[in-house]
């Protein structure tokens, strides 16, 4: 079932932003995996303002394609977790949870749904 419009799936986008943004000071998170979180949270805010649907704003990447990225993202970070973050087991958690809250928000969206104008 389908139940995030696009319209909730762009605030929704803007949420995970600031999340991954705050993630290295609430976790205690240093390094590379502070690094990395921080790129994460970039990236993501890049996606979402070049996506064609209400978050954002240069409308250059199909929504259906943010979809796909989205999808690719999580099975990535849940590899990562166990690949790259073995070795500190609450950033392979942080990982594999965030990794399958993207999985099953990419689940629950409708990405072909009608753009928000």
């Amino acid at each position: 079932m389908k139940f995030i419009t696009p319209q909730i799936h762009g605030i929704i986008d803007f949420l995970v932003v600031i999340f991954l943004l705050a993630s290295p000071t609430i976790f205690g998170f240093t390094g590379l995996v502070a690094t990395f979180t921080y790129a994460l949270g970039g990236i993501h805010l890049l996606l979402t303002i070049l996506t064609d649907f209400n978050g954002g704003v240069f409308k250059l990447i199909p929504f259906s394609v943010h979809g796909l990225i989205e999808l690719i993202v999580g099975l990535v970070l849940i590899v990562l977790a166990y690949t790259l973050f073995k070795d500190n087991k609450a950033v392979q958690l942080f990982y594999t949870v965030f990794g399958a809250a993207v999985l099953v928000t990419w689940l629950v969206t409708d990405y072909k749904g009608e753009k928000a104008v």
